[in-house]
């Protein structure tokens, strides 16, 4: 065990301590593979590979802590934007990804249900059979949510949200009156498995929530964490500190348990 590793054990069990209050469902934004990858002077695509790995660790470091929901903002609306180049390695990535879902061990052990929440008109047809059969392959799991924000855009997803209350309406579904904060947010969440966002996360030093689960994060005032790691460096320490950020809004404010849809 390397020296450095020793103190950091040691930190992580501190800051356990000072936790009462885990959060239900945190949200996160995984910023900085891009910048981690060009400050080693390496391609986009090898800063994407390595947050991928980070991504594995934290689901397995969140699951340990008793968090039942995370919500990971993959690939945004805004970001179809990008170079031809990066976005087909960044789709072959997912493919690979939700293409071995079906015979890892770890989503069937321990009753992971993946579900994507995004504009899936909007996600190439070859990337959508893999995510729809991944989804299949878990669906009637109910341990741990682990939800994919791709081809997410909070403005939209209201608007998508608005249209389709606004044709139930034009063909007798509902009344008016009966458009209520619930309403919306059933016609948000869908089918998917989403509560309430108690915790935001964002690494890559940037502070800012970036359009993401406005309904159910800002809607809620959802605690919020922003740290200085690229998401490729972000720790187990890191994730302990968001939720201590978390623990003590509820300690300070007293707040209520959060409902859940799940």
């Amino acid at each position: 065990m390397k020296i450095r590793v020793i103190p950091e054990k040691i930190y992580e069990w501190h800051l356990k301590q000072t936790i009462q209050h885990v959060p239900g469902h945190i949200a996160i934004i995984m910023d900085g593979n891009r910048r981690y990858a060009s400050s080693l002077g390496k391609k986009t695509a090898f800063g994407h590979s390595m947050g991928a790995r980070t991504t594995e660790d934290v689901l397995e470091w969140a699951r340990e802590l008793g968090v039942r929901t995370i919500t990971l903002y993959t690939f945004s609306t805004e970001n179809f934007n990008r170079p031809e180049e990066e976005l087909e390695e960044l789709f072959s990535l997912f493919i690979k990804k939700f293409s071995s879902v079906r015979d890892d061990d770890r989503f069937h052990r321990n009753r992971i249900c993946l579900q994507i929440v995004g504009d899936r008109s909007r996600i190439p047809e070859h990337l959508l059979k893999t995510i729809e059969d991944a989804e299949h392959a878990t669906q009637h799991y109910d341990q741990f949510y682990l939800n994919i924000a791709l081809a997410y855009g909070g403005r939209n997803e209201i608007i998508r949200s608005a249209q389709g209350i606004l044709q139930d309406e034009r063909e007798g579904r509902i009344r008016a009156e009966e458009i209520t904060p619930r309403l919306v947010e059933e016609k948000i969440c869908g089918d998917t498995h989403l509560a309430p966002v108690d915790l935001i996360i964002r690494t890559g030093n940037e502070k800012r929530t970036s359009n993401f689960l406005p309904w159910l994060a800002n809607g809620y005032e959802s605690a919020v964490f922003f740290c200085a790691p690229y998401w490729p460096l972000f720790r187990k320490i890191d994730l302990l500190r968001g939720i201590r950020v978390y623990n003590d809004r509820v300690r300070l404010h007293h707040l209520p348990k959060r409902r859940t849809r799940i």
